[in-house]
């Protein structure tokens, strides 16, 4: 009998052994595939970002003259491309050596953005170029303004009836510049610029519009107008994905 235990013991102490053996290369496996998956890149966020101009805040608090607030937003649809818009309502009370007046109302721009800047897999800030088309309902008061004669020896008299007109409409079209930054974990600080051409508006009977919502102040010069922003927006994740 005594082969018989010697065979068994001799078996005992190969299967100890090899069940010893393998246990680390189980744990270095295991330890291997967990790093492997903590290490994956996420999958891009897509969903609605919504945001405010920082600036039209800012120029409400600190001038008399203007009053205005906006609440912008984008959804991303493709990898680099963004439905956009941007709605709002402004007041301007334009005062200059001949004429006062103030134009108010609201307006709303909507347009695609695309994203030109390469980010990190799983960054998602954009530097990018967009295109609006703008609409805006407003009405304009003329409050005062000089009426020369052609001596000009008293100067000019100065109307102080205002005249006001309602129902005004203008639309416009505008090139965005602009990129936005993840300051921290879907929240991003943005800025742009944009160049406007006017396309067609409404004026009143006896004067021309001194300020259009949305566009900005007038002039008899030109149809072009400029604006910029700063913006705060947050960004509402509905799904992701691996581009």
């Amino acid at each position: 009998m005594k082969p018989l235990h010697t065979y068994l013991f001799v078996i005992s102490l190969i299967g100890a052994s090899a069940l010893y053996a393998q246990e680390p290369t189980t744990t270095a496996e295991t330890e291997q595939q967990v790093t492997a998956t903590d290490t994956l890149p996420p999958g891009e966020k897509y969903g609605l970002r919504i945001g405010t101009d920082l600036n039209k805040l800012l120029l409400t608090a600190i001038q008399d003259e203007y009053t205005g607030f906006e609440i912008n937003g984008d959804y991303r649809f493709y990898k680099d491309f963004y439905l956009a818009a941007e709605i709002g309502n402004e007041k301007l009370l334009r005062e200059e050596e001949n004429i006062v007046g103030e134009g108010s109302g609201s307006y709303v721009r909507i347009g695609v953005d695309y994203n030109a800047y390469d980010n990190w897999y799983g960054m998602q800030n954009s530097i990018y170029a967009g295109l609006r088309y703008g609409f805006a309902s407003f009405s304009q008061r003329l409050d005062e303004y000089a009426v020369f004669t052609g001596t000009n020896y008293y100067g000019p008299t100065r109307i102080t009836v205002p005249i006001e007109e309602k129902g005004l409409t203008a639309g416009w079209a505008e090139l965005v510049l602009g990129l936005e930054v993840e300051l921290f974990a879907n929240i991003y600080l943005g800025a742009n610029v944009s160049l406007r051409g006017m396309i067609n508006e409404t004026a009143p009977d006896q004067f021309d519009n001194l300020f259009i919502p949305g566009f900005g102040k007038t002039n008899d010069f030109s149809n072009f107008g400029v604006g910029y922003g700063y913006s705060i927006s947050y960004l509402i994740p509905f799904y992701k994905k691996k581009n």
